[in-house]
């Protein structure tokens, strides 16, 4: 079964990168982005806890959207050793585009499913994620 769950993920995975791509956006500048967005302030190590990747992957990440005027990292108001990260206008326009595309993405496989299924896949997927914090 986890060889399906993985199967899964690499194919969605792959056509999120396709579809982004034109955008200039790769998934995990897609993934970054919308974690910002969703928590504005994160410092860069608590991002990378949080998406399991390493501090040195979200500096890279940020980095890259830093330069592309799509991020920007602010002072901590009480820590200054601590940055913050924040989306800017471009940064809250390439996020918007890039939603619009997983958007789509989402759409073709519930198009594909019907409604019914695509609930039973998301209650399953749900309760598989939930077995597994359990354990």
């Amino acid at each position: 079964m986890t060889w399906a769950l993985r199967r899964a993920e690499l194919a969605v995975q792959t056509l999120k990168e396709q579809r982004l791509r034109p955008l200039g956006i790769a998934a995990a500048h897609y993934t970054l982005l919308i974690s910002v967005h969703a928590e504005p302030g994160l410092a860069g190590a608590e991002l990378a806890r949080r998406l399991n990747v390493t501090p040195q992957a979200v500096a890279s990440l940020v980095a890259r959207l830093e330069s592309r005027g799509q991020l920007e990292r602010r002072e901590h108001p009480r820590h200054r050793h601590v940055q913050e990260l924040h989306l800017t206008d471009a940064g809250r326009e390439a996020l918007r585009a890039a939603d619009a595309v997983i958007a789509d993405i989402e759409q073709q496989i519930t198009d594909g499913l019907g409604p019914d299924k695509t609930a039973q896949l998301r209650a399953l997927l749900d309760h598989a994620a939930r077995t597994v914090r359990d354990a």
